[in-house]
Protein backbone atom coordinates (compact mmCIF):
# COMPACT_ATOMS: atom_id res chain seq x y z
CA UNK A 1 0.00 0.00 0.00
CA UNK A 2 1.21 3.66 -0.88
CA UNK A 3 0.60 6.66 1.27
CA UNK A 4 0.00 10.36 0.54
CA UNK A 5 -0.49 12.77 2.48
CA UNK A 6 -3.56 15.60 2.83
CA UNK A 7 -2.29 19.05 1.66
CA UNK A 8 -1.73 21.21 3.87
CA UNK A 9 -2.05 19.07 7.37
CA UNK A 10 0.32 15.85 8.46
CA UNK A 11 -2.43 13.27 7.81
CA UNK A 12 -0.87 10.50 6.01
CA UNK A 13 -3.84 8.19 3.93
CA UNK A 14 -3.70 5.13 2.05
CA UNK A 15 -4.17 5.50 -1.75
CA UNK A 16 -7.00 3.10 -1.38
CA UNK A 17 -9.90 3.73 1.15
CA UNK A 18 -12.54 1.87 2.30
CA UNK A 19 -15.73 3.69 2.17
CA UNK A 20 -18.65 2.29 5.07
CA UNK A 21 -21.47 3.04 3.10
CA UNK A 22 -21.39 -0.41 1.10
CA UNK A 23 -21.64 -2.26 4.73
CA UNK A 24 -24.33 -0.16 6.12
CA UNK A 25 -26.69 1.60 3.79
CA UNK A 26 -28.51 -1.38 2.38
CA UNK A 27 -27.73 -1.05 -0.79
CA UNK A 28 -25.11 -3.61 -1.57
CA UNK A 29 -26.57 -6.10 0.20
CA UNK A 30 -26.92 -6.87 3.98
CA UNK A 31 -23.81 -7.42 6.94
CA UNK A 32 -24.18 -7.80 10.05
CA UNK A 33 -22.05 -6.06 12.38
CA UNK A 34 -19.28 -9.25 13.12
CA UNK A 35 -18.94 -9.42 8.99
CA UNK A 36 -18.84 -5.71 8.95
CA UNK A 37 -16.11 -5.68 11.24
CA UNK A 38 -13.96 -8.65 10.13
CA UNK A 39 -14.23 -6.43 6.46
CA UNK A 40 -13.04 -3.71 8.14
CA UNK A 41 -10.09 -5.08 10.30
CA UNK A 42 -8.65 -7.30 7.51
CA UNK A 43 -8.55 -3.90 5.11
CA UNK A 44 -6.31 -2.18 8.21
CA UNK A 45 -4.15 -6.01 7.90
CA UNK A 46 -3.60 -5.42 4.50
CA UNK A 47 -2.46 -1.68 4.86
CA UNK A 48 -5.79 0.25 4.51
CA UNK A 49 -6.01 2.95 6.83
CA UNK A 50 -8.42 5.46 5.45
CA UNK A 51 -11.80 5.00 6.47
CA UNK A 52 -14.72 6.89 5.42
CA UNK A 53 -18.65 6.99 6.61
CA UNK A 54 -20.97 9.50 7.39
CA UNK A 55 -23.71 9.70 10.81
CA UNK A 56 -26.48 9.38 8.12
CA UNK A 57 -24.97 5.56 6.81
CA UNK A 58 -27.36 3.09 8.52
CA UNK A 59 -28.82 5.94 10.78
CA UNK A 60 -25.61 6.01 12.90
CA UNK A 61 -24.26 2.64 12.66
CA UNK A 62 -21.34 3.37 9.55
CA UNK A 63 -20.04 5.08 12.83
CA UNK A 64 -20.64 2.89 16.06
CA UNK A 65 -19.34 0.06 13.12
CA UNK A 66 -15.75 1.82 13.32
CA UNK A 67 -15.95 1.91 17.31
CA UNK A 68 -16.87 -1.75 17.56
CA UNK A 69 -14.09 -2.51 15.01
CA UNK A 70 -11.42 0.29 16.24
CA UNK A 71 -11.73 -0.32 20.05
CA UNK A 72 -9.47 2.07 22.37
CA UNK A 73 -6.07 1.89 21.03
CA UNK A 74 -6.82 0.39 17.95
CA UNK A 75 -8.80 3.70 17.03
CA UNK A 76 -5.24 5.49 16.13
CA UNK A 77 -4.46 3.02 13.66
CA UNK A 78 -6.80 4.54 11.85
CA UNK A 79 -7.62 8.35 9.68
CA UNK A 80 -11.53 8.51 9.82
CA UNK A 81 -13.64 10.42 7.69
CA UNK A 82 -16.99 11.45 8.61
CA UNK A 83 -19.88 13.52 7.45
CA UNK A 84 -22.49 15.82 8.51
CA UNK A 85 -25.55 18.13 7.42
CA UNK A 86 -28.33 16.11 6.64
CA UNK A 87 -31.11 15.73 9.53
CA UNK A 88 -31.93 12.29 9.11
CA UNK A 89 -32.94 11.61 12.83
CA UNK A 90 -35.64 13.37 12.86
CA UNK A 91 -37.27 11.61 9.65
CA UNK A 92 -40.08 9.00 10.97
CA UNK A 93 -38.79 5.35 9.46
CA UNK A 94 -42.37 4.45 10.85
CA UNK A 95 -44.20 5.35 7.70
CA UNK A 96 -44.22 3.90 4.79
CA UNK A 97 -43.48 6.81 2.58
CA UNK A 98 -40.34 7.47 3.81
CA UNK A 99 -38.67 11.07 2.60
CA UNK A 100 -35.42 11.60 2.52
CA UNK A 101 -33.85 13.66 4.91
CA UNK A 102 -33.16 17.06 4.88
CA UNK A 103 -30.49 19.54 4.62
CA UNK A 104 -29.58 21.72 8.39
CA UNK A 105 -26.53 23.73 9.14
CA UNK A 106 -27.73 26.00 11.11
CA UNK A 107 -24.87 26.03 13.99
CA UNK A 108 -26.79 24.35 17.01
CA UNK A 109 -27.64 21.11 14.19
CA UNK A 110 -23.54 21.25 13.32
CA UNK A 111 -22.72 21.07 17.50
CA UNK A 112 -25.25 18.14 18.23
CA UNK A 113 -24.05 16.50 14.80
CA UNK A 114 -20.47 16.33 15.95
CA UNK A 115 -20.78 15.47 19.64
CA UNK A 116 -22.86 12.33 18.83
CA UNK A 117 -20.47 11.60 16.19
CA UNK A 118 -17.71 11.68 18.56
CA UNK A 119 -19.83 9.69 20.96
CA UNK A 120 -20.71 6.85 17.80
CA UNK A 121 -17.20 6.37 17.14
CA UNK A 122 -15.98 6.28 20.25
CA UNK A 123 -13.00 9.01 19.80
CA UNK A 124 -11.97 12.30 20.87
CA UNK A 125 -11.62 13.48 17.43
CA UNK A 126 -12.86 13.34 13.27
CA UNK A 127 -9.73 13.32 11.59
CA UNK A 128 -11.60 14.93 7.94
CA UNK A 129 -15.54 16.32 8.32
CA UNK A 130 -17.13 16.87 5.49
CA UNK A 131 -20.14 18.79 4.70
CA UNK A 132 -22.32 16.15 3.27
CA UNK A 133 -23.88 16.81 -0.59
CA UNK A 134 -23.22 20.74 0.24
CA UNK A 135 -25.28 23.14 -1.49
CA UNK A 136 -23.74 26.34 -3.02
CA UNK A 137 -26.18 28.34 -0.05
CA UNK A 138 -24.41 26.67 2.49
CA UNK A 139 -21.13 27.38 1.10
CA UNK A 140 -22.04 31.32 1.53
CA UNK A 141 -22.62 30.61 5.13
CA UNK A 142 -19.84 32.85 7.48
CA UNK A 143 -21.44 31.20 10.43
CA UNK A 144 -20.47 27.25 9.00
CA UNK A 145 -16.88 28.59 8.66
CA UNK A 146 -16.66 30.17 11.89
CA UNK A 147 -17.90 27.14 14.37
CA UNK A 148 -15.99 24.65 12.36
CA UNK A 149 -12.60 26.63 12.82
CA UNK A 150 -13.78 26.75 16.32
CA UNK A 151 -13.36 22.93 16.39
CA UNK A 152 -10.50 22.77 14.43
CA UNK A 153 -9.10 24.87 17.59
CA UNK A 154 -10.62 22.49 19.83
CA UNK A 155 -9.18 19.42 18.31
CA UNK A 156 -12.62 17.89 17.91
CA UNK A 157 -11.53 18.24 13.92
CA UNK A 158 -7.78 18.01 12.27
CA UNK A 159 -9.40 18.89 9.20
CA UNK A 160 -12.23 19.91 6.59
CA UNK A 161 -13.78 18.87 3.04
CA UNK A 162 -17.01 19.05 1.42
CA UNK A 163 -18.60 15.92 -0.30
CA UNK A 164 -20.41 16.92 -3.76
CA UNK A 165 -23.17 14.76 -4.89
CA UNK A 166 -24.91 12.34 -4.50
CA UNK A 167 -24.70 12.26 -8.46
CA UNK A 168 -21.69 13.23 -10.39
CA UNK A 169 -21.60 16.99 -10.97
CA UNK A 170 -21.95 19.66 -8.63
CA UNK A 171 -18.54 21.44 -10.49
CA UNK A 172 -19.44 25.24 -9.22
CA UNK A 173 -19.89 24.09 -5.51
CA UNK A 174 -16.46 22.34 -5.91
CA UNK A 175 -14.60 25.29 -7.36
CA UNK A 176 -15.78 27.71 -5.18
CA UNK A 177 -14.70 25.74 -2.24
CA UNK A 178 -10.84 25.55 -3.85
CA UNK A 179 -10.91 28.88 -4.51
CA UNK A 180 -12.57 30.77 -1.54
CA UNK A 181 -12.95 28.06 1.65
CA UNK A 182 -10.68 26.79 4.27
CA UNK A 183 -10.94 23.53 3.32
CA UNK A 184 -8.66 20.77 2.49
CA UNK A 185 -10.52 18.06 0.67
CA UNK A 186 -12.97 18.17 -1.91
CA UNK A 187 -14.92 14.80 -2.53
CA UNK A 188 -16.05 14.03 -5.93
CA UNK A 189 -17.11 11.21 -8.36
CA UNK A 190 -14.03 10.56 -11.44
CA UNK A 191 -13.45 7.26 -13.44
CA UNK A 192 -12.10 6.28 -16.47
CA UNK A 193 -15.56 6.24 -17.79
CA UNK A 194 -16.77 9.56 -16.10
CA UNK A 195 -14.00 11.98 -16.25
CA UNK A 196 -15.96 15.31 -15.80
CA UNK A 197 -16.37 17.31 -13.76
CA UNK A 198 -12.83 15.90 -12.23
CA UNK A 199 -10.67 17.06 -14.75
CA UNK A 200 -11.59 20.48 -13.77
CA UNK A 201 -11.29 20.24 -9.95
CA UNK A 202 -7.87 18.71 -10.40
CA UNK A 203 -6.91 21.65 -11.76
CA UNK A 204 -8.52 23.64 -9.43
CA UNK A 205 -6.96 21.35 -6.52
CA UNK A 206 -3.55 21.68 -8.12
CA UNK A 207 -4.11 26.10 -8.16
CA UNK A 208 -5.32 26.12 -4.97
CA UNK A 209 -2.99 23.69 -3.18
CA UNK A 210 -5.70 21.74 -2.18
CA UNK A 211 -6.53 17.71 -2.25
CA UNK A 212 -8.97 15.58 -3.42
CA UNK A 213 -10.57 11.90 -2.61
CA UNK A 214 -12.69 10.11 -4.95
CA UNK A 215 -15.94 8.03 -4.96
CA UNK A 216 -17.21 5.49 -7.74
CA UNK A 217 -14.06 5.11 -8.80
CA UNK A 218 -15.20 1.57 -10.50
CA UNK A 219 -18.00 3.75 -12.22
CA UNK A 220 -20.86 1.77 -10.00
CA UNK A 221 -18.89 -1.63 -10.53
CA UNK A 222 -18.74 -1.29 -14.74
CA UNK A 223 -15.36 -0.37 -14.11
CA UNK A 224 -15.28 -3.78 -12.32
CA UNK A 225 -14.65 -5.79 -15.64
CA UNK A 226 -17.52 -8.46 -14.60
CA UNK A 227 -20.80 -7.21 -15.95
CA UNK A 228 -22.25 -9.13 -18.80
CA UNK A 229 -25.66 -9.05 -20.43
CA UNK A 230 -26.66 -11.83 -18.35
CA UNK A 231 -26.12 -9.83 -14.96
CA UNK A 232 -28.68 -9.78 -12.40
CA UNK A 233 -28.22 -7.67 -9.43
CA UNK A 234 -29.70 -8.82 -5.85
CA UNK A 235 -32.88 -7.41 -4.35
CA UNK A 236 -30.80 -5.54 -1.86
CA UNK A 237 -28.83 -4.20 -4.84
CA UNK A 238 -29.15 -0.47 -5.57
CA UNK A 239 -28.13 -1.37 -9.20
CA UNK A 240 -31.43 -3.44 -9.86
CA UNK A 241 -33.20 -0.02 -10.38
CA UNK A 242 -31.19 1.19 -13.16
CA UNK A 243 -32.52 1.37 -16.71
CA UNK A 244 -31.34 -1.95 -18.51
CA UNK A 245 -29.24 0.72 -21.07
CA UNK A 246 -26.97 1.91 -17.69
CA UNK A 247 -25.89 -2.05 -18.36
CA UNK A 248 -25.68 -2.46 -22.19
CA UNK A 249 -23.90 1.22 -22.88
CA UNK A 250 -21.18 0.42 -19.93
CA UNK A 251 -19.98 -2.95 -21.14
CA UNK A 252 -19.78 -1.62 -24.58
CA UNK A 253 -17.89 1.12 -23.14
CA UNK A 254 -15.84 -1.13 -21.03
CA UNK A 255 -15.02 -3.50 -24.02
CA UNK A 256 -12.96 -0.33 -25.60
CA UNK A 257 -10.88 -0.64 -22.64
CA UNK A 258 -9.03 -4.13 -23.22
CA UNK A 259 -5.46 -2.23 -23.56
CA UNK A 260 -5.83 -1.68 -19.66
CA UNK A 261 -5.25 -5.38 -19.22
CA UNK A 262 -3.77 -6.76 -22.18
CA UNK A 263 -0.41 -7.76 -20.46
CA UNK A 264 -2.16 -9.62 -17.97
CA UNK A 265 -0.16 -8.17 -15.32
CA UNK A 266 -3.40 -5.79 -13.69
CA UNK A 267 -7.26 -6.71 -13.01
CA UNK A 268 -9.34 -4.18 -14.88
CA UNK A 269 -10.32 -2.97 -11.66
CA UNK A 270 -6.80 -2.62 -10.19
CA UNK A 271 -6.24 -0.78 -13.41
CA UNK A 272 -9.17 1.78 -12.80
CA UNK A 273 -7.47 2.82 -9.52
CA UNK A 274 -4.30 3.11 -11.00
CA UNK A 275 -5.73 5.67 -13.62
CA UNK A 276 -7.72 7.85 -10.86
CA UNK A 277 -4.49 8.28 -8.84
CA UNK A 278 -2.23 9.16 -11.40
CA UNK A 279 -3.23 12.94 -10.09
CA UNK A 280 -1.07 13.56 -7.54
CA UNK A 281 -3.80 16.05 -6.17
CA UNK A 282 -5.80 13.06 -5.32
CA UNK A 283 -4.63 11.13 -2.11
CA UNK A 284 -7.47 8.56 -2.06
CA UNK A 285 -10.07 6.85 -3.46
CA UNK A 286 -12.83 4.68 -2.35
CA UNK A 287 -13.89 1.55 -4.32
CA UNK A 288 -17.18 -0.20 -3.18
CA UNK A 289 -15.66 -2.82 -1.40
CA UNK A 290 -17.97 -5.64 -0.48
CA UNK A 291 -16.58 -9.10 -0.26
CA UNK A 292 -12.57 -10.26 0.81
CA UNK A 293 -12.17 -11.08 -2.91
CA UNK A 294 -12.45 -7.60 -4.10
CA UNK A 295 -10.62 -6.41 -0.78
CA UNK A 296 -7.67 -8.40 -1.47
CA UNK A 297 -7.69 -7.56 -5.33
CA UNK A 298 -8.19 -3.04 -4.79
CA UNK A 299 -6.05 -3.35 -1.36
CA UNK A 300 -2.92 -4.51 -4.18
CA UNK A 301 -3.18 -2.40 -6.89
CA UNK A 302 -0.39 -0.23 -5.42
CA UNK A 303 1.68 -3.52 -6.43
CA UNK A 304 0.66 -3.63 -10.54
CA UNK A 305 1.95 -1.60 -13.02
CA UNK A 306 1.05 2.22 -13.84
CA UNK A 307 -1.20 3.83 -16.10
CA UNK A 308 1.42 4.58 -19.55
CA UNK A 309 0.70 8.31 -20.62
CA UNK A 310 -0.08 6.83 -23.65
CA UNK A 311 -2.86 4.62 -22.21
CA UNK A 312 -4.03 7.33 -20.17
CA UNK A 313 -4.57 9.29 -23.68
CA UNK A 314 -6.48 7.06 -25.54
CA UNK A 315 -8.80 6.91 -22.20
CA UNK A 316 -9.22 10.64 -22.36
CA UNK A 317 -9.88 9.94 -26.40
CA UNK A 318 -12.37 7.52 -25.73
CA UNK A 319 -14.35 9.46 -23.43
CA UNK A 320 -14.27 12.55 -25.82
CA UNK A 321 -15.21 10.75 -28.85
CA UNK A 322 -17.30 8.50 -27.63
CA UNK A 323 -19.66 9.90 -25.44
CA UNK A 324 -17.85 12.65 -23.79
CA UNK A 325 -18.84 15.65 -25.47
CA UNK A 326 -22.64 14.94 -25.68
CA UNK A 327 -22.72 14.81 -22.02
CA UNK A 328 -20.77 17.52 -21.05
CA UNK A 329 -22.91 19.75 -23.10
CA UNK A 330 -25.96 18.47 -21.31
CA UNK A 331 -24.59 18.88 -18.46
CA UNK A 332 -23.33 22.79 -18.84
CA UNK A 333 -19.62 21.54 -18.09
CA UNK A 334 -16.84 23.01 -19.30
CA UNK A 335 -14.52 20.99 -21.68
CA UNK A 336 -11.20 22.30 -20.44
Amino acid sequence: MQYRTIANTDIQVSEVGFGVWTLTAGWWGDYSDSAAVDMLQSAVDLGINFIDTADTYGRGRGEEILAHAFPGAARDKIVISTKFGYDWESVDRSKKDHQPAEHCFEPDFIERALHNSLQRLATDRIDLWQLHNVRMEHLLRDDIWTLLDKFRIQGKIRSVGIALGPAIGWLDEGMYALEHLPIEIVYMIYNALELDPGRELIHGAEKHNKSLLVRVPHSSGMLEGKYTLDTQFGPNDHRKHRPRAWLENGIKKVDQLGFLTSQGNRTLGQAALKYVMRSPQIVSAFPNIYDFDQLNEFATAADVPDISDDHASKIEHLFESNYGLERVREAGLSTR
